[in-house]
């Protein structure tokens, strides 16, 4: 053997370290959890189990039990301050019966305008209305909705229908007392129906009570 191989067989063999390893563990740390900004948590899970899943139905099923079954409020009643007293209004027509009724629309000849002109009065019913015990007969008509008299004055024997120019619905007459407006004031009224047959009804009817007019006032 040389020199060179006696040296190399007398010098030791330097051992490496062994590094013991530790099995990693399959459950996260905390530090896993503070990467995403999150609180630790704990390792072990809660499993809710059927008896308790159980009770939080029946608590809740009587809750809603007790929500059904609440009482209804009280009804309650307060007494007016003031009691009112039932006042019967009276239209003036309670000893009258209605022997004709139709719709039309009423106007006045205004001669305090420079020159006259016709202005609509109202739109509503026109009716003949009989008194029960003299049996005289008036002609009274109220307007739509606010039922406002706008015509009010007895069907005499003298008044005479004239038709309108122009209009075979429409007729004109002219009466010396009308108190429609509460005073008594003689009026130039036109009067217009929705057809010529509407027109020629009233002609005929207050014909009609004319007659009755003339017998009750006693005038032939």
């Amino acid at each position: 053997m040389s020199a060179e191989e006696t040296k190399k067989a007398e010098t030791p063999v330097e051992e490496k370290p062994t590094v013991e390893t530790k099995p990693s563990s399959t459950m996260p740390t905390s530090n896993v959890f503070s990467m995403f900004g999150g609180a630790p948590t704990s390792s072990s899970f809660a499993v809710p189990t059927a008896a308790a899943t159980a009770a939080s139905s029946k608590d809740k099923e009587e809750e809603d039990g007790d929500a059904d079954e609440a009482p209804a409020s009280p009804e309650i009643h307060f007494e007016p301050l003031v009691k009112l007293e039932k006042v019967e209004v009276k239209s003036n027509e309670e000893d009258e019966e209605v022997i004709f009724k139709i719709r039309a629309k009423l106007f006045r000849f205004d001669k305090a305008s420079e020159p006259g002109e016709w202005k609509e009065r109202g739109t509503g019913d026109v009716r003949f209305l009989k008194h029960k015990e003299s049996g005289k007969v008036r002609l009274v008509m109220r307007r739509d909705k606010t039922l406002k008299t706008c015509a009010n004055h007895y069907i005499m024997p003298e008044l005479k229908l004239s038709a309108n120019v122009g209009s075979d619905r429409s007729w004109v007459y002219s009466v010396s007392v009308d108190i429609s407006e509460g005073e008594p004031e003689p009026l130039t009224l036109a009067i217009r129906f929705a057809n010529s047959e509407n027109a020629n009804l009233f002609k005929d009817k207050f014909g009609e009570a004319q007659e009755l007019n003339s017998a009750a006032f006693g005038k032939k």
